[in-house]
């Protein structure tokens, strides 16, 4: 839901010093862990594979909504971000399951390059972590989602009607602004790669060394701070992201979608979401709020999660997809 004060422009309260959220395995050359401590973390967050039999019982007629994260869930994480394809198996299992259930993808990138890695007319997107929704047709909607302004329905070439919500539209100015310093002062570190995700800016560092990364990171802050409190600096995997300062993340597109689909506050709705990031984190949060459904973390190492149950990576993933199509299909 949005929250009272999320319209108020640079309403939300960053820490005056750029607030970073840190996670030491985001650092270069960070910790890791033995396959002794991922098995005992694996008590705790049991394989959906495994598990599978036993969280379908807990249907009992309810309506399955699945969401996906993008990069390192459909698709290995890869050098270079531009390459991050799927593989056509992978795609063939997103469609069965979108043949069955409500599919959405939530992903840091933009809207316009997960649809091009995807290629499915069949799920809804959201990008920039879920500040750029292309949703299901909007006519009447339960909470108080400000449609003038940033809900938009319209019409995709093949006629077919859908609904467009960005709560961050005003901040777009700023962001190119940003984004062509970035590029300017960037140029001279080795490896760096700014990512224009429309409504955030990602810097990847996978191929920059240790001794430039402090450089780097401090060109970043310097840049946010010239923005702040308007723009907030975040991490993810071996990625420093500018995102703007409202109070919205993929948790709140979950719920946004869950409500445009006609699931708002019902019980007869089990959701499941698969991430692999720090960012999915405030999907399974919200699944574990509402008390309802299945954040499924993937990851080959044990981390700190909200999330209920695992999946190893994104071969994992497509096997479970799969078997939840089978499943729809009352195959074994």
């Amino acid at each position: 839901m949005v929250k009272e004060n999320f319209r108020k422009l640079c309403g939300t309260q960053v820490d005056q010093s750029v607030s970073v959220e840190l996670e030491l395995t985001d650092k270069p050359n960070g910790p890791n862990s033995s396959d002794a401590k991922y098995i005992s973390w694996l008590e705790e967050h049991p394989s959906a594979l495994t598990s599978f039999n036993s969280m379908m019982t807990t249907m009992q007629g309810k309506q399955i909504v699945v969401f996906l994260d993008y990069d390192g869930t459909l698709s290995p994480i890869v050098s270079d971000p531009d390459r991050a394809f799927m593989s056509d198996p992978m795609r063939s299992a997103v469609r069965e399951v979108a043949k069955h259930f409500p599919t959405a993808i939530i992903s840091g990138r933009s809207r316009d390059k997960v649809y091009g890695f995807v290629k499915l007319d069949e799920v809804y997107y959201a990008g920039s972590h879920g500040m750029d929704i292309m949703g299901p047709p909007l006519h009447v909607i339960k909470k108080s989602y400000d449609h003038s302004k940033y809900q938009t329905n319209t019409l995709d070439e093949k006629g077919n009607e859908f609904t467009i919500f960005q709560p961050a539209k005003e901040y777009l100015p700023s962001i190119k602004k940003m984004l062509k310093e970035l590029k300017n002062r960037t140029c001279d570190v080795p490896g760096a790669l700014v990512e224009d995700n429309r409504f955030c800016i990602s810097v990847h560092y996978r191929h920059v060394l240790d001794e430039d990364y402090g450089m780097l990171e401090e060109i970043i802050k310097d840049v946010v701070l010239e923005y702040h409190p308007c723009f907030h600096l975040t991490r993810g995997k071996k990625v420093l992201e500018i995102r703007p300062s409202i109070e919205w993340n993929k948790g709140d597109a979950l719920l946004y979608l869950l409500d445009t689909l006609g699931f708002s506050d019902s019980n007869n709705v089990l959701p499941f979401y698969l991430g692999d990031d720090k960012t999915d984190e405030d999907a399974f949060k919200v699944l574990g709020s509402r008390g309802q459904g299945y954040p499924i973390i993937v990851s080959t190492t044990p981390r700190d999660t909200a999330a209920s149950h695992s999946l190893r990576d994104p071969s994992d993933v497509m096997s479970f997809l799969l078997r939840l199509a089978r499943w729809a299909e009352g195959l074994p």
